[in-house]
């Protein structure tokens, strides 16, 4: 974003937000948020896409930004927990760069809109790294360098205001960023098209060489029945007198030696109807396939017209359709008798609540490679962290799903707990045992404090 029309944009920012209350956030993609902060009808706009980062006011209806929402991520979790409700103190764009500074109480939110190492951050006291959006840097904040981007002399004239001159800007270049994906995408698939009809028409020509000239295998077994009682042989050759050319010439061709002349001839002629009909089977799908390439580029040449002239209505027609979804069957998302969690490094949790919620949990939906967790010798929730991956799971995820495992037990009021953990598929239910006994045949050991500090799900 250019530097220039981001200081305009916070000065916008700065007037209309400052003492203003953080309320909903909506997570638009991975890499995008819009905030609500209680502005009719507008909210604050911030995409750290390293293609295109940028910030701005949006003017969109609450009820639009709800469907085109995602799943807050673990870091939107953060920010819901630590910001909302809260007043914004102050907003400050770092002089000659490309990064924002949203003061709260005790806590700051960075849009470090810089390229490549576009991110948000969520800052605690002295500047100190809580929470990165995309990478895994902790500790205190430091910008990154700063890096001169072309084109920042280039800003045109902005009348109104800032945001709706970003907007527009930004739209007009989502679309036509849009159009050229599009189109490149029709002239890929055209051009790989064209290469399977230019390989095609390849093999044709090698499978026609491949049988023969029909003509000449006719001749040669006319010419060994002709020659059948004068012909001389050699191993596997024989001498033929070729009664076809002029002045009828001794020719010598290669032959079966285990075949009698008769059946040599049967052989060149069983030939001879086979690369007859191949020939004109060939023939005929050469003459289809030269068609079908024509065609193709044809449509090509047309495509590199709509994409010079930037003509969307033209392209239109050659997008084909995409076929409708399959209807798969919904996954589970309610499990009876579990409480859900998400993790900070966005894992799911699952905490039982009685000993036959914890059975049904252990043994039916926890899987081989889930992780599970449960306070040593004492009573207590049976809890799984989920990993469909079956990459290993951030001791983080360990601890906080640990915390948990000891604040749903008969020891949640120490201040330690010891709390056992290992992969299911190391757990057995003993013959005849009581709902919720489990026997494992390995486990690891963490000792955590009790607490419930992740967010439900």
């Amino acid at each position: 974003m250019h530097s220039q029309l981001l200081q305009l944009v916070v000065e916008e920012l700065r007037t209309k937000l400052t003492g203003r209350y953080l309320g909903k956030i909506f997570q638009l993609s991975p890499v995008t948020f819009a905030f609500d902060f209680g502005l009719r009808g507008e909210f604050l706009f911030v995409s750290v896409d390293p293609a295109s980062p940028r910030m701005y006011l949006i003017q969109r209806r609450a009820r639009d930004l709800e469907k085109q929402s995602v799943f807050l991520s673990p870091f939107g979790h953060k920010l819901r927990e630590n910001l909302s409700g809260l007043p914004v103190i102050s907003i400050e764009k770092v002089p000659a760069d490309r990064i924002v500074r949203f003061s709260f109480e005790a806590k700051t939110l960075v849009a470090q809109l810089t390229g490549r190492t576009a991110d948000l951050f969520l800052l605690g006291e002295n500047d100190q790294i809580e929470t990165p959006l995309r990478t895994r840097i902790e500790g205190i904040y430091n910008p990154p360098p700063i890096r001169e981007i072309r084109g920042e002399n280039d800003l045109p004239q902005t009348t109104g205001s800032p945001s709706a001159f970003a907007n527009e800007y930004f739209s007009s270049l989502d679309a036509s960023r849009a159009f050229a994906a599009r189109a490149n995408t029709v002239r890929a698939q055209l051009q790989k098209s064209i290469r399977q009809k230019q390989k095609l028409k390849e093999n044709l020509e090698k499978d026609l060489a491949g049988h023969g000239d029909p003509n000449e295998h006719k001749r040669i077994g006319d010419l060994l029945l002709a020659n059948v009682s004068t012909a001389t042989r050699s191993g596997n050759k024989v001498a033929l007198t070729d009664y076809y050319a002029e002045d009828a010439p001794e020719i010598t061709i290669g032959v079966d030696e285990n075949r009698s002349l008769q059946d040599e001839a049967a052989e060149r002629f069983r030939q001879y109807g086979k690369a007859k009909r191949a020939r004109e089977e060939i023939a005929a799908r050469m003459v289809e396939v030269d068609r079908e390439l024509a065609q193709l580029n044809r449509r090509l040449d047309e495509i590199l017209k709509i994409i010079e002239e930037q003509d969307e209505t033209a392209l239109a027609p050659f997008i084909q359709p995409k076929p409708a979804p399959t209807k798969k069957r919904a996954k589970e998302i309610k499990i009876p008798g579990v409480r859900r969690y998400l993790s900070t490094d966005g894992y799911e949790v699952l905490v039982g609540r009685t000993s036959r919620d914890n059975d049904h949990l252990t043994f039916k939906v926890a899987q081989p490679n889930d992780l599970w967790l449960h306070a040593g010798d004492y009573p207590g929730s049976h809890v799984v962290i989920r990993n469909p991956t079956r990459k290993e799971i951030p001791h983080r995820a360990i601890v906080e799903a640990a915390q948990l495992a000891a604040r749903f037990s008969q020891a949640s009021e120490d201040s330690k707990v010891v709390i056992h953990y290992t992969p299911r598929k190391f757990l057995s239910k003993p013959k005849g045992a009581a709902p919720g006994l489990v026997r494992l045949s390995r486990f690891k050991s963490i000792t955590v404090e009790p607490k419930e500090a992740l967010a439900r799900l």
